[in-house]
């Protein structure tokens, strides 16, 4: 049975609309761990397989994960003593393959259950660990992303396909797990916890966490944000935790904390950004990109050499206080002026004064861009790709790779457009925003300036 907690949750995700389909497509929990969120989705995985009939495809983060689950799952139907229907439903062997691992079923009502050769079609559930080829060759109607803190978008790119041809003609996704820590790629996760508390329609989102800033020591805290606290979740155990981790571990691991600034999703596998390292080209049309921090504290200068032939390459150039003047920025790009394509410029503060000393000393106005709301997007967007899909190089500058480390997407508009933040507590992202303003510029650009320089 249920615990009370877990019955609520049912209850908010197992809505049905009037035309008897799932009245929300996206169901979401984040709970701290040991509180039984995996023991709710058997729960629904058994109800779905058994009583629907329908395909299920588990993924976790690590195989050993993905494992654990299908352990769990394979109890209920070999287990001829307390589940005997159960053990009759299963139709031929389950596959227990590492990596393979699956369990298929007669359909519901079947009369032919002691033939493995029956041609219903019935529930299963297939288990993977998630990786760059994840998916292929499976369809499904209910994808369910175990450890969502590692869930990213090339690994829902991977996936999602496998349910966009239902059987059942009414796919399902469910994500659970915990708040993302330092490092880590939860994106996906992220962004439906987001839309779950816009109340976005066609989610179901349930969810456990204390404030930024809670009292750790607080035993009240412990047991408002661990519903299994005292059930099935030791309150000894709880309390070891507190005296091993640091205070922030623990409000994120135990409490739930979603802190935006010491956690959350990276924008960028670091491993991939690396293997993208390059020499620089010795002459290509030229870009420079600035961007001014949105408070006005900084500014930073990126640029990208786009070759005749090879990938765009990026290099970070400098950043610096607002408080030490943009004489050196004017300096450096009028020294260039008859080298380079185009400078693109943007930010809410400093723009239109670097804009007119430029002119002032002789840069032309079809070199200078201030892209528009649209055009950042599609710069950030452009960037993003070109790095998931290798078309792009830079030189492994330390100050870069730092930042490249720390960032985060951030939302734009109300049209799934991004821009990038930094993820740690006063982190910069003024360098990868200056280069990826120089690489859309350099991709976009018709203007082929005819001197050759490297001036990175």
């Amino acid at each position: 049975m249920p615990d009370p907690w877990q019955r609520n949750v049912l209850e908010a995700w197992m809505g049905r609309d009037g035309s008897d389909r799932w009245a929300a497509g996206r169901w979401g929990i984040a709970v701290p761990r040991q509180n039984g969120k995996n023991g709710l989705v058997e729960m629904v995985e058994l109800y779905f397989m058994t009583i629907l009939g329908l395909r299920i495809l588990h993924t976790a983060h690590e195989v050993k994960t993905a494992r654990k689950g299908f352990l769990r799952i394979l109890s209920f139907f070999e287990n001829d003593r307390e589940f005997p229907e159960l053990r009759e439903m299963v139709k031929g062997t389950p596959r227990k393959t590492n990596g393979q691992e699956a369990i298929f079923l007669h359909a519901p009502g079947c009369r032919d259950l002691g033939n493995d050769g029956c041609k219903c079609e019935g529930g299963s559930v297939e288990f993977i660990a998630r990786s760059k080829s994840s998916g292929r060759g499976f369809t499904a109607d209910v994808l369910i992303c175990d450890e969502a803190q590692e869930y990213g978008d090339e690994a829902q790119a991977a996936l999602l396909p496998t349910i966009s041809s239902a059987p059942s003609g009414d796919p399902l996704q469910i994500l659970l797990g915990t708040p993302p820590g330092p490092g880590t790629d939860g994106t996906v996760f992220t962004r439906l916890r987001e839309a779950g508390h816009q109340e976005a329609p066609r989610v179901a989102w349930c969810e456990w966490s204390a404030e930024v800033g809670v009292d750790t020591s607080d035993r009240a805290n412990w047991f408002a944000n661990n519903p299994s606290l005292g059930i099935r979740l030791n309150f000894s155990t709880v309390e070891d935790e507190f005296g091993s981790m640091s205070p922030e571990m623990f409000a994120r691991e135990r409490l739930g904390v979603w802190n935006e600034h010491s956690n959350g999703s990276a924008a960028f596998n670091f491993t991939q950004w690396q293997e993208l390292k390059a020499d620089a080209p010795d002459d290509g049309v030229r870009v420079f990109g600035v961007k001014f921090a949105a408070d006005g504290s900084h500014v930073a200068l990126g640029a990208c050499v786009k070759p005749v032939e090879g990938s765009p390459f990026v290099e970070g150039i400098a950043s610096r206080q607002m408080g030490e003047g943009t004489q050196w920025l004017v300096d450096f790009l009028v020294e260039r002026k008859s080298e380079v394509a185009q400078i693109v410029v943007d930010g809410r503060s400093g723009v239109g004064f670097l804009v007119d000393a430029l002119r002032q000393e002789g840069v032309g106005k079809r070199v200078i861009v201030v892209p528009q709301a649209d055009e950042a997007i599609a710069a950030h967007t452009m960037f993003d790709q070109a790095i998931t899909e290798g078309t792009l190089a830079h030189g492994g500058q330390g100050a870069l790779n730092d930042e490249i480390r720390d960032v985060k997407r951030r939302p734009i508009g109300n049209l799934g457009g991004f821009g990038w933040a930094a993820r740690s507590e006063g982190g910069s992202v003024g360098l990868v925003d200056a280069v990826t303003l120089a690489f859309w510029g350099a991709r976009t650009t018709k203007r082929k300036p005819g001197r050759k320089q490297v001036i990175l």
